[in-house]
């Protein structure tokens, strides 16, 4: 089974980006997985891997949550910590990975992940969260899949990345290989392994600078990757998204949903 390395310091030169351009989870979305889970106000809910932090607050927001925020990478926390306070919750801020999981953290009603399983030993930290998590407790998976892209943005990306980072461009690709394991097969395998998915579809309109800042959202084209092929990277990009669209316009559909895993 393939798994991606460790690296604590992947996302450093990200967290400007991240909140901004990535696609967000919508408040129906976060209502609903609430209402699924029977997370009730005051519970505790661990945002695992949480960047900036966006899930964290919208459970403490719309549900009441008591919400701890663990995250290796301290840029993030200080984005997350800045946007907590902006939005006027109080959540808990913790530097560390899935390695440093434990009883300091239970008991926990919920582990949420947006788009960050796939960066650890996933079963490992299904096996730590088993240990931790109360026994009507789930753990739920959050991301987004893109359906359409108009015009085609995304392949212009990726070719693009393939040229100025091909390392980190090695890395997305073996989620995409034959000894790739999918999380809901690594799910079925562990004790959270009773799985219902809940989701929403959009339209996103976005400009090319939205597009840009998606691109240096990820570990794949971040700052820190592309060095000092990052002012030549957006240069070409944005060329190209010239030539796509000389109005400047372009949408994408998108489906954003959160895997419920609840023990069987």
């Amino acid at each position: 089974m393939t798994t991606i390395p460790f690296e604590a310091r992947r996302f450093q030169s990200t967290a400007a980006y991240y909140t901004r351009y990535r696609v967000p989870y919508p408040d129906d979305l976060i209502a609903r997985v609430a209402e699924r889970t029977g997370l009730a106000s005051g519970e505790r809910v661990l945002d695992l891997g949480c960047g900036p932090g966006q899930l964290g607050i919208a459970f403490a927001q719309l549900a009441g949550a008591d919400v701890t925020r663990l995250d290796p990478e301290p840029e993030m926390l200080e984005t997350a910590a800045l946007d907590a306070a902006a939005a006027g919750v109080n959540v808990t801020f913790v530097k560390g990975s899935s390695y440093d999981l434990g009883p300091r953290f239970a008991p926990l009603k919920l582990t949420v992940m947006g788009r960050s399983f796939h960066w650890m030993d996933r079963p490992a930290t299904l096996k730590a969260l088993d240990e931790i998590t109360m026994p009507d407790g789930c753990v739920v998976l959050f991301g987004d899949r893109h359906i359409a892209s108009t015009p085609d943005w995304r392949q212009a990306v990726n070719a693009l990345a393939e040229t100025y980072a091909p390392e980190r461009s090695a890395d997305r690709e073996r989620r995409k290989g034959p000894d790739w394991v999918e999380h809901e097969s690594i799910l079925l395998q562990s004790r959270f392994n009773d799985l219902e998915r809940v989701s929403v579809i959009r339209e996103r309109k976005l400009s090319p600078d939205d597009i840009v800042g998606r691109a240096f959202s990820t570990s794949v084209t971040s700052p820190q990757a592309l060095g000092d092929k990052a002012t030549a990277f957006e240069t070409a990009l944005r060329e190209t998204l010239a030539r796509l669209s000389s109005e400047g316009t372009f949408a994408e559909i998108v489906e954003i949903g959160g895997l419920i895993a609840r023990r069987g």
